[in-house]
C-alpha cells in the first residue's frame, strides 16, 4: 500500500511539474486534450505531428501525418484538408512546437484544434504504442534534446 501511494505522489508530482513547464512555455491558447481522450477518438480525428522529419521518422503516433515545424507549410494543409471544422489533434515532444502550429490552424479558420498535452513523450510514458517509417512498433523516441528528453519516461531516447 505504501508503495502504492508513493508511485501516485510521483505521477502527481511529475504531472505538477509538466504542467509548470506548459504554463511557462505556452500561451495556452489552444485546448489540450490528455493522451486517454485522445487514445478513445484517435481514429475521428485528423493526427498532425509538428516535430521535424527524423523526428517522425524515428517513431511517431500510428496514422499521424508528419508536418515538420520549421518548414510547416500551411498552404499544403489547407489544400489537402480543406473542412475548417474537422477535429484536429497536433502533437509535438512534449506540446510546445505543437501550440505553435495549432495557432497558425486556428488563425487561418481552422476551428477544433488540440494540442496533445505533453506530446509523443506523454503517449509513451502512458505505455501506447508508437510506431517507426515502416510502420512497425518500436520503444525508440526521438528526444530533441537531453534536455527535453528527461520528459520521456518509458522508451529508447534517441539523439540523431
Amino acid at each position: 500500500m505504501m508503495v502504492l501511494c508513493m508511485c501516485c505522489a510521483m505521477l502527481s508530482f511529475g504531472q505538477k511539474t509538466l504542467d509548470k513547464l506548459l504554463k511557462q512555455q505556452n500561451k495556452e491558447t489552444i485546448p489540450y486534450i490528455h493522451v486517454n481522450a485522445l487514445k478513445r477518438i484517435k481514429k475521428q480525428v485528423l493526427l498532425l505531428d509538428a516535430r521535424e522529419t527524423k523526428e517522425y521518422n524515428t517513431s511517431h503516433i500510428k496514422d499521424a501525418i508528419c508536418v515538420g515545424y520549421d518548414f510547416f507549410n500551411l498552404d499544403t494543409i489547407q489544400k489537402q484538408f480543406p473542412k475548417k471544422n474537422a477535429q484536429i489533434v497536433v502533437y509535438c515532444s512534449l506540446g510546445i512546437r505543437s501550440e505553435d502550429i495549432a495557432e497558425r490552424l486556428k488563425t487561418s479558420g481552422y476551428t477544433n484544434v488540440f494540442n496533445l498535452y505533453g506530446g509523443i513523450f506523454e503517449w509513451k510514458n502512458n505505455h501506447l504504442d508508437v510506431v517507426n517509417l515502416k510502420e512497425k512498433k518500436t520503444d525508440s523516441v526521438h528526444a530533441f534534446s537531453p534536455a527535453w528528453g528527461k520528459w520521456l519516461k518509458n522508451g529508447i531516447k534517441i539523439y540523431d
